[in-house]
Formats: C-alpha cells, sequence, structure tokens
C-alpha cells in the first residue's frame, strides 16, 4: 500500500498522442512547442463526476436506490508561459490562420506523474485519455503574473502506483 505523500513541486505534466487525425494534430503542436514536459503550469485539476440517479418510492423521503450515470472527465490547467501552445492544441491548423472548412481538433492523453525525491522507488500516474480542450482564457492582471488557462474534457482516466 502506498503511504507517499506528494505536492505540486513533485510533479511533470507531459502530453502524449495516439495514432489518428487529432493525435497528428496534436503532436505537431506538441513538437513545435516542446510539451513534454508542458513548463510553468500553475495548477491543474482534473474532475470525474458520475451522474448518480436516486430511484425515489411514493411515500418514502430516502432513495429506494442509486443507478450509475454517465461518467464525465474534465479539468483545467493554468499556465504562465504564453506561447500559445494551449491555444493551438485546441485549434490546432486554425492557430495559425483561419481555415474555410471544417478542421480536424487535436486530441491527446495527458499525464501526470509525482514523484517525491525524498521516496525515488515510489511514484503515482494519472493519466487523462482522449483530451479535447474546450476553452481557452488569458488573463492579464494589473500587479499579478500574466496566466493562459485551458479547460478541457476528456474520454477517461487512468491511474497507476509504483512502490
Amino acid at each position: 500500500m502506498a503511504t507517499t505523500v506528494y505536492t505540486g513541486a513533485d510533479g511533470t505534466i507531459s502530453v502524449a498522442v495516439e495514432a489518428g487525425p487529432g493525435g497528428d494534430a496534436a503532436q505537431a503542436v506538441a513538437e513545435k512547442y516542446s510539451l513534454t514536459p508542458i513548463g510553468r503550469a500553475t495548477g491543474v485539476t482534473v474532475r470525474v463526476t458520475n451522474e448518480t440517479k436516486a430511484f425515489h418510492e411514493l411515500g418514502q423521503r430516502f432513495a429506494t436506490e442509486l443507478r450509475p450515470g454517465n461518467i464525465n472527465v474534465t479539468g483545467s490547467i493554468a499556465r504562465a508561459h504564453i506561447n500559445g501552445a494551449l491555444l493551438r492544441l485546441m485549434l490546432g491548423a486554425a492557430g495559425d490562420n483561419r481555415p474555410q472548412g471544417a478542421f480536424v481538433a487535436p486530441s491527446f492523453n495527458l499525464s501526470l506523474h509525482l514523484q517525491n525525491p525524498n521516496v525515488p522507488d515510489a511514484s503515482a500516474t494519472v493519466t487523462v485519455m482522449g483530451v479535447q480542450v474546450s476553452e481557452w482564457n488569458y488573463m492579464m492582471p494589473e500587479d499579478d503574473y500574466v496566466l493562459e488557462n485551458v479547460s478541457f474534457r476528456a474520454l477517461w482516466v487512468k491511474t497507476e502506483e509504483q512502490g
């Protein structure tokens, strides 16, 4: 049983791609901007929600049965290095110019790897599969760091622990 605790300083974030048009579009961005690892990230959030449905019988205040519903994977990344990489992970070829018709949306896997340097044999990895960026925000405050923030949706998530 793993008992190692981690902080954000122990983490790295990497983009990996799978074969296919969406993966090829993401690979082009990952290679151009060296997104392994993604640098200057200040926060990553991964949310997995299960749309649990309760069945209530007439005359009963408590649910009689809970049924699992759709599972959704969403999240966000905040980054202090503004170079267009995260925006291009959303827009693909449309990040350079406006295409006339439909275009391929980049799709990638996001690997969140944690390893405490004091416990080198233990690590934890969360891999978010089939990620597509759904929203990009650019924040330029008067007296703080300029940040970009992306929100994403994904197909599924897996975890792995070692040590």
